[in-house]
């Protein structure tokens, strides 16, 4: 990418993140999208998250993937690019280019400098494999490079990143995957299942404090990058079950009557009200079926672990059926 190209980006993310943090402290309740964690700091703590004992997804669906990456292979077939949507360091992706022969890699990720040593290091795993890094939000339809283009496609959604939107938005994610990967390509996604909130609540606020910085490091992004004074000794994380929407939520609450500037503007909060940072949806074997059906996506295989924590679905890109 040229240097031009680079700047214009990086502009472009400037303006949004900008305009996403100013909405999201002006409404109320307030709520900042959970795509803003991921600066080198935040996606480095991230990664730390998912080594931890309390973290259970990354642990069990990287036991999954190691399993059953064979048989993904075996139906996909050799040949494809691999789209893996927010790779981040890309940690699961060998368990799958190990298994499936592919024609190409494209890791797409909206932290550039992470995205690329992440590439980096992996295509020093892989020699002979194009490795192609596309500093991108995947939020919405992405060009491919013009190399795989024409190659037939699997995307790759490990993480249950997609339980981070509501279902509405998760939908919207899914056709724009289906968009960016074209008819007929396939897609393995990780999907977290709902279960007790006595496994589901150390997950998101560990005894280590890790996640909690992970939220924290919000507030440093924004003091740092849009001119921020925000009090982050005044804040704490939280991670709340809410049964009834079946997720669970992070937010950082006020723990004093608190006022910030941030990006020229002004702005008051109360003690106990939060900013909501993050959610993470749980399906059920049914609902996560209907939610890639809605997406456009036909599911074609499942696999879960032995406990029923996490599940991996392999799904396929095909147009929408005719009403009868």
């Amino acid at each position: 990418m040229a240097a031009t190209d680079l700047l214009d980006r990086a502009g472009t993310l400037h303006a949004a993140f900008r305009a996403d943090v100013i909405a999201g402290l002006s409404a109320r309740p307030r709520a900042i999208p959970a795509r803003w964690f991921y600066d080198h700091r935040g996606s480095e703590l991230f990664e730390a998250i998912t080594r931890l004992p309390e973290y259970y997804p990354t642990r069990v669906e990287t036991a999954l993937l190691a399993e059953h990456a064979g048989a993904v292979g075996r139906i996909a077939g050799p040949g494809r690019a691999v789209i893996e949507f927010g790779s981040g360091s890309s940690a699961k992706t060998p368990h799958l280019l190990s298994a499936i022969a592919p024609a190409a890699y494209v890791p797409i990720d909206i932290s550039g400098d992470f995205l690329r040593q992440s590439a980096d290091a992996l295509a020093a795993d892989f020699p002979g494999l194009p490795v192609i890094p596309v500093e991108a939000d995947f939020m919405a339809r992405v060009a491919l490079p013009r190399d795989v283009r024409h190659l037939p496609k699997l995307g790759f959604f490990p993480g249950s990143t997609i339980g981070n939107m509501g279902p509405a938005h998760g939908v919207d994610l899914l056709r724009a995957m289906a968009g960016t990967l074209g008819e007929g390509a396939m897609l393995l996604i990780g999907m977290d299942r709902v279960k007790s909130p006595a496994i589901l609540i150390p997950a998101y606020d560990d005894a280590e404090g890790v996640t909690a910085a992970f939220n924290l490091n919000l507030l440093h992004r924004i003091n740092r990058e849009l001119d921020g004074d925000i009090p982050i000794a005044a804040f704490r994380h939280r991670a709340i079950w809410n049964d009834e929407a079946a997720r669970i939520e992070m937010h950082l609450e006020a723990m004093a009557d608190i006022s910030f500037t941030v990006a020229g503007q002004r702005f008051a909060m109360a003690a106990g009200e939060t900013i909501h940072t993050e959610n993470s949806h749980k399906y059920d074997p049914r609902g996560a079926r209907l939610l890639l059906a809605a997406g456009g996506w036909t599911p074609m295989r499942e696999w879960t672990d032995p406990d029923g924590l996490f599940a991996l679905i392999l799904a396929e890109a095909r147009p929408p059926e005719t009403a009868p």
